[in-house]
């Protein structure tokens, strides 16, 4: 069967597959993970597929209808985020029209707002992780099996004419079990035949790079993550470290030219023994390679220099506040003591560190923002990120936003501004919209745009990659005053 795989065209540079999809301020553009996974397994199963990524190859809708039709899919599975629903099954629903291919609709939204997804015009929606679903549908749409069957997926049932289509909700499929993580094909070997490595960039890594993940699921109860509660659930499965070596050496020898592998995982050092084994497997097969990934700011110094030795180079870490209260309502179970120690132990084991934060949760204030400024400037992390508080549907901010009537739109879409950048959506009796944005664009001019922050850049470029570090900062600045100069739009 002839199944094409979708990352829809949208704004430029438009990372769909991100936590909080925006077009990210720093110039960074992620691959389209999730959809390479799936991929990757239907190969595997012998299906004909394609994997067009729009937002990477700067395509619009038309030269995704011209690429379509060459292919001439039977399928097509196309990728959606809040933040772009509506454009998404627009731009899906013109190809399918045009092709007469069944269309799938995978992404976050799928697990809330199935009904909508189907009555703009898709044919099936899936929920939740969808590797296995996607190959369960296209065994019995090549088959001519019931999809009733299928587990994890929504669909409508045709009926006659005049009675209209009943929609089919299937029972949710479990997740992923660790042991079938393992027998997903490396989403690496993807990338490698059907995307160009130098399309893609992360501020914090080295370039050219891959994102992959080692494991799923995250049992941490931070109020805002949108994952554990739309996509991959909170239960962790991790695929075993043998595994995770095998396809860190399958990119050290198939793609010589990466220079930075990126494991995306939620909770990568959530155990310390996978942590250990995996830097064991490394070192033990002699592997010289570079790699980071997001780790909580609670990870001991052992884990750390250990990570170091085995080519570690950054921690992404969620610090979110300088404000303990403000981490408690966010339920992040982490303490600005904890955070103090870690980015201590941290530069003690000469890891690089990309600081995280948010303003503008329950709780904020002029004050507390202020704060976590200064926290900021405190531990002086190498890269920082200060990012708009956004409730997205399905987690548990976004329940308390609605609720106590600080949500100012009923549509996330409206989380970004023409350009596609992020804007803010909630207003706080003491600390309003323009306060949010106003504290986000201080904290980042405050951090980045002054004599202090000169140190930090020097001791950046006279790492080991020194070149490439200056490469990257000059990219992330180039992205970061164009953001800087966008046109402010109007309030909400």
């Amino acid at each position: 069967m002839k199944v094409y795989f979708l990352n829809p065209p949208f704004v430029p540079r438009y990372s769909r597959s991100s936590r909080w999809a925006a077009r990210c301020r720093g110039g960074a553009l992620y691959y389209p993970i999730w959809l390479a996974y799936a991929a990757g397994v239907l190969e595997e199963e012998g299906h004909k597929i394609r994997l067009a990524d729009a937002p990477a190859w700067g395509w619009d809708v038309e030269a995704v209808s011209e690429d379509a039709r060459k292919f001439k899919p039977e399928v097509i599975i196309s990728e959606c985020n809040f933040q772009s629903l509506t454009n998404d099954l627009e731009v899906l629903n013109k190809i399918k029209i045009e092709s007469g291919a069944t269309s799938v609709v995978v992404g976050p939204p799928t697990s809330q707002f199935p009904e909508r997804i189907l009555e703009s015009g898709a044919d099936i929606v899936t929920r939740f992780e969808y590797d296995f679903t996607i190959r369960d549908i296209a065994d019995a749409l090549e088959n001519g099996k019931s999809l009733e069957n299928v587990r994890g997926i929504s669909f409508e049932k045709k009926g006659k004419e005049e009675e209209g289509g009943k929609i089919v909700r299937t029972p949710d499929r479990e997740l992923l079990k660790s042991s079938e993580l393992d027998s997903i094909p490396f989403v690496s070997k993807t990338y490698k035949k059907y995307l160009n490595l130098e399309d893609y960039f992360l501020g914090h890594t080295l370039a050219p790079m891959v994102q992959i993940f080692t494991s799923r699921g995250c049992p941490n109860l931070c109020t805002f993550c949108s994952w554990p509660s739309t996509l991959m659930g909170r239960k962790y499965r991790a695929r075993s470290s043998e595994n995770v070596v095998d396809e860190l050496e399958y990119i050290s020898t198939e793609l010589p030219e990466v220079r930075e592998i990126f494991i995306e995982d939620d909770t990568f050092t959530a155990d310390k023994k996978r942590i250990l084994d995996v830097c064991n497997g490394i070192r033990e097969r002699g592997l010289d390679i570079t790699w980071s990934c997001n780790a909580r700011a609670n990870l001991d110094y052992e884990s750390m220099k250990a990570m170091k030795v085995a080519g570690c180079r950054l921690l992404d870490v969620g610090y979110e506040s300088g404000n303990d209260q403000i981490l408690k309502n966010m339920k992040k179970r982490i303490t600005t003591a904890e955070s103090r120690q870690f980015t201590k132990d941290a530069k003690k084991a000469g890891l690089m560190i990309l600081a995280d934060f948010i303003l503008g949760m329950p709780g904020e204030t002029k004050a507390t923002a202020e704060q976590t400024i200064r926290f900021a400037k405190e531990i002086k992390p190498n890269i920082v990120q200060f990012s708009v508080a956004t409730p997205i549907p399905g987690t548990e901010f976004h329940d308390i936003a609605s609720k106590n009537g600080y949500l100012l739109v009923d549509d996330i879409e409206k989380s970004l501004d023409s350009e596609g950048f992020q804007k803010c959506i909630i207003s706080y009796p003491d600390f309003t919209k323009e306060d949010i944005e106003y504290y986000v664009d201080k904290a980042l001019k405050g951090y980045y745009l002054t004599p202090a922050y000169v140190p930090v850049a020097f001791s950046n470029i006279m790492r080991k990659d020194g070149v490439h570090e200056l490469k990257n900062m000059a990219t992330s600045a180039k992205g970061f005053f164009k953001y800087l100069g966008r046109d402010k739009e109007p309030n909400v």
